[in-house]
């Protein structure tokens, strides 16, 4: 009975594989891991291309295809789930070009953008980028916004962007959309966002000296009285609203 027992508990268990192929070689991974998971399974070790493992970074940009298919699918390894028969592989870089300027100097216009960036104005408007963005951004949107000169429309539309490239692996055109689109919303927090009246109220405290003591004190203590003091220390409720603040405000 035992044996029986294990040998269905093993059939069981074979059922809930499913074939993927990585590098052209085939492993039965369990259906229910993402891609990222399924290959550590697979006895594949991430040095490179694997960073937050929670779709925040963007490191683990992932292409695919299924049997038969022409269509190219893609997705981040850490969010994506294994289906039969993927064919992966990973781009955990594609090579873009990223200008070096100084956004003191700059101007919010479409003059800087073009200046900067003068493939924005290439984009065919094909939505290729869209369709290969990973957080279901309106790629194409933000860049037609983009050519328009509406730096607003592009910070708020790429707000989400997790500068995987994916897009810009796709694009026809050859335009790297995230570096647009990160200009775009420091030229944004630069120049157009309101200022943050209770941030700046913050840095002239610090100016002013507030907190010299309190960083002098962590800066001359031991190594046990840091851990102790992190080991304490109050944390914030994690439904708190946002009035919230700790019953020690010496540090505030």
């Amino acid at each position: 009975m035992a044996k029986k027992a294990r040998g269905e508990e093993e059939n069981a268990n074979r059922s809930e594989l499913v074939p993927i192929f990585v590098l052209g070689k085939k492993y039965d991974v369990p259906a229910s891991l993402t891609i990222q998971k399924a290959m550590e399974y697979a006895g594949y070790q991430w040095i490179r291309g694997c960073g937050c493992r929670g779709g925040i970074c963007g490191a683990c940009g992932t292409v695919y295809r299924f049997p038969d298919s022409y269509k190219i699918e893609v997705g981040l390894a850490c969010q994506t789930v294994v289906q039969p028969n993927m064919y992966i592989t990973q781009i955990p870089f594609f090579p873009a070009i990223k200008k070096v300027y100084e956004l003191e100097k700059l101007a919010p216009t479409l003059e800087t953008l073009v200046k900067i960036y003068p493939e924005t104005l290439r984009c065919l408007q094909c939505n290729v980028c869209t369709k290969s963005c990973p957080m279901d951004i309106q790629v194409m949107d933000y860049m037609a916004a983009a050519m328009r000169g509406d730096i607003e429309k592009v910070a708020e539309l790429s707000f989400d962007c997790v500068m995987c490239g994916l897009c810009t692996s796709r694009c026809p055109a050859e335009i790297c959309q995230y570096n647009i689109a990160i200009l775009s919303r420091r030229l944004y927090g630069k120049f157009i966002a309101p200022k943050a009246e209770h941030l700046q109220n913050v840095v002239e405290q610090i100016e002013a000296g507030r907190y010299d003591t309190a960083v002098e004190d962590l800066m001359g203590a031991s190594e046990d009285e840091l851990r102790r003091l992190y080991t304490e220390r109050e944390m914030e409720p994690e439904e708190a609203d946002e009035d919230w603040t700790p019953e020690d405000t010496s540090r505030l």
